[in-house]
Formats: structure tokens, sequence, C-alpha cells
């Protein structure tokens, strides 16, 4: 069991460092971030969360973004990640 832990923390502390750090000023000016770069931050947005409650400069979403397909790319980048509707749309076994 403590592998577990112990890998599971290993993997977060790897897949937390994917997360884009850029600061605020830059990023305005700089060409708004569109579908594919929104799916990569929904997928890493789980670790980018944790980053941000122990950095100020880790944002969980992109501000420069081209709008609808940025938020469309990042749901499905969280929804991949969490599993999507399959674990909804799973049948149950019958006990007999």
């Amino acid at each position: 069991m403590e592998k577990r832990v112990l890998g599971f923390l290993i993997v977060m502390f790897l897949v937390m460092s994917c997360a884009e750090v850029v600061p605020i000023d830059p990023a305005v000016t700089a060409e708004p971030y569109g579908f594919w770069s929104g799916l990569w931050h929904g997928i890493i947005a789980p670790f980018s969360f944790i980053g941000s409650l122990f950095k100020e400069d880790i944002a969980v979403y992109a501000l420069n973004n081209t709008g609808g397909w940025y938020d469309f790319g990042f749901l499905l980048g969280v929804g991949t990640f969490l599993g999507g509707g399959s674990k909804g749309a799973r049948r149950k076994k019958k006990s007999n």
C-alpha cells in the first residue's frame, strides 16, 4: 500500500511539472491559446489546481484564449482525465 502512495505522489509531481507557468502581462500580449492547448490544459487541470495551491503563478485556466474552441478543448480534456461518461454508462451486475 505504501508503494502505491509513493508511486502516486511521484506521478503527481511529474505531471504537475507539466503545468505551464506564464506571467500575466506576456500572456495577454501573446498569441491566444486554441483548441489543442485547451485540451492539454483540461487534461492537466487537476494537477495544475494542486500546484496552484502552493504557487501563485500556476493557473488552472488560460486567460488569453480563443473562446469557444479553447473552452471545448478544456472540457474534453477534463472529461478525458475524469473518465468521461463511461463510468455512469457501465452496467451493474445483478447479484443472485
